[in-house]
């Protein structure tokens, strides 16, 4: 345990040797390591390399799924990284997964939706930090507890390459690619939250909308957003459609108690089947992928969730997939890990 500020650029050095062997003495020095500490500190290094990250070099989009919302989308001159909660690569698990040593070298892109414990953890972002060039966050001003300016936040832990990003606002950086601030709606409890943001990437021709926890609660506002940046490829939604109360997350910043009606009626619920069908129809994907379940064991202690067949969520997302399979539309409910590659040219699209 160390009595260090986040920011400290020892944690970058250090997580760099995950990979890159470096100075140790150096790494000591800068985290403060006492004479009464060495011994430990010295026993949680190795002489045997991690595997080699293997940078993706085609000539289309490879999309990673390394469980709940967190996506690796790369071509090969950008790499952009959605809601990083990782699993780390000495996890013992027996599902087939990709873990922080699938991650590249250089990050150019991470992308956090909102603000939520299962979608922003430093205990992943912290040893990332020395490799993400840009962090984009989505813009709030409203300076609520329940709100926080998250570009502020990453700022005061040492991240100095953080961007804005407004509703329906547009980033665009090389490699013929763009970020595009979709609305998120629903999902907080009914709670006025700024900060969260749906990204659609834009690869060449190639479109990308990760939806997140957004719950449609509005169809005609994804109708619109539609017409306006056209048709998509691939839709990423969450479909944890019960949700937590809204006392497990926000009640300790409640000024006064609640009924159990107004908990129990005001709950961190994504999209269920006919919301998830509505923004499906809204954006006319090729392929649609419900995502950030919260079931990888990874999650459990940030989650807790526990599904069977006859889950609301899981029933519920069931339907989407019968749907969209009827539509002709590829769809699955991911688990673990996928890898998906793309043309970035629309109109020649492969998937496995």
């Amino acid at each position: 345990h160390l009595n260090i500020p986040f920011k400290n650029k020892g944690i970058d050095l250090i997580s760099s040797m995950k990979r890159t062997p470096n100075d140790k003495e150096k790494a000591k020095e800068m985290l403060g390591i006492t004479p009464e500490q060495e011994d430990l500190f010295d026993a949680m290094f190795t002489t045997n390399p991690p595997p080699e990250y293997q940078r993706y070099t085609g000539d289309k989009v490879r999309m990673r799924y390394f469980g709940h919302a967190c996506i690796l989308v790369e071509t090969k001159n950008t790499s952009i990284l959605l809601d990083p909660v990782v699993s780390y690569y000495g996890y013992q698990q027996d599902i087939d997964r990709f873990s922080d040593m699938d991650l590249p070298d250089v990050i150019d892109y991470v992308l956090i939706t909102h603000n939520h414990q299962d979608h922003i953890i430093f205990e992943t972002l912290l040893p990332l930090r020395h490799k993400i060039k840009n962090i984009v966050v989505p813009r709030t001003t409203s300076g609520a507890l329940a709100d926080p300016n998250l570009k502020l936040m990453f700022n005061a832990i040492g991240f100095d390459n953080v961007i804005e990003i407004d509703e329906m606002g547009t980033i665009q950086f090389e490699d013929n690619c763009e970020i595009t601030g979709i609305p998120f709606v629903g999902e907080h409890c009914d709670l006025n939250i700024q900060a969260k943001i749906c990204p659609h990437v834009k690869v060449d021709d190639f479109k990308m909308l990760f939806a997140a926890d957004s719950c449609n609660v509005a169809p005609q506002l994804y109708e619109k957003v539609g017409e306006i940046v056209g048709a998509v490829d691939v839709v990423f939604l969450g479909m944890e459609c019960e949700g937590a109360p809204l006392s497990w997350l926000y009640g300790p910043l409640l000024p006064d108690g609640i009924t159990r009606d107004q908990d129990q009626s005001r709950r961190l619920a994504g999209s269920n089947f006919e919301q998830g069908r509505r923004l499906v129809e809204a954006f006319s994907p090729k392929e649609v992928y419900v995502y950030a379940m919260g079931q990888e064991p990874w999650l459990e202690f940030i989650s807790s969730i526990k599904y069977t067949p006859e889950s609301h969520p899981i029933v519920q997302s069931d339907k989407l997939l019968e749907y969209c399979f009827n539509q002709g539309i590829e769809a699955e409910r991911l688990f673990g890990e996928k890898e998906i590659l793309y043309s970035r040219v629309r109109e020649a699209a492969l998937a496995f």
